[in-house]
C-alpha cells in the first residue's frame, strides 16, 4: 500500500500542474518562449525582492494583490505568460488563479528566479 501511495504522490507532483492546466517551464525554455512566442513575465515576489534583481521586461504584481490587480494582465490574456517568483511555489498559485482567469497559455518557471540566476541568466535592477 506504502508503494502505491508513494507512487501516486510521485506522479501527482509529475503532473499535478498540468492537470491544474499551466505547465512548468525551466529558463531555458523561458527564454525560447520570451524571444520566439512573444511571451510575458510576471513576476509575484514582493516589493523588496523584486528590486533585488528581476527578468527584464517583466511585469511586477506581488501574489498578495494579483486577484485584485488581475485586470491590469487583461490585455495579455492571448500571449504566452511565465510567472515566476523566488524559487516557483507562489508562482503555482498566481499560475492556478490565471488560468481559472481564462489565461490561455500559462506557464510556471521551474525554480523560481534561483533557476535563473543559476542558468546564469541576467537581473536587472532598472
Amino acid at each position: 500500500i506504502a508503494l502505491f501511495v508513494i507512487l501516486g504522490m510521485l506522479l501527482y507532483n509529475l503532473l499535478g500542474s498540468r492537470l491544474r492546466g499551466y505547465q512548468p517551464d525551466g529558463p531555458a525554455d523561458s527564454v525560447n518562449l520570451i524571444n520566439h512566442e512573444n511571451a510575458i513575465v510576471l513576476d509575484v515576489r514582493e516589493n523588496k525582492e523584486y528590486q533585488g534583481g528581476h527578468i527584464l521586461n517583466s511585469i511586477h504584481i506581488p501574489q498578495s494583490a494579483l486577484a485584485k490587480r488581475i485586470s491590469e494582465l487583461e490585455k495579455y490574456k492571448s500571449r504566452p505568460i511565465i510567472v515566476g517568483c523566488r524559487s516557483g511555489h507562489r508562482s503555482s498559485h498566481a499560475c492556478g488563479l490565471l488560468r481559472k482567469q481564462g489565461f490561455e497559455t500559462v506557464y510556471n518557471l521551474s525554480g523560481g528566479v534561483m533557476a535563473w540566476q543559476s542558468a546564469n541568466l541576467p537581473l536587472t535592477r532598472k
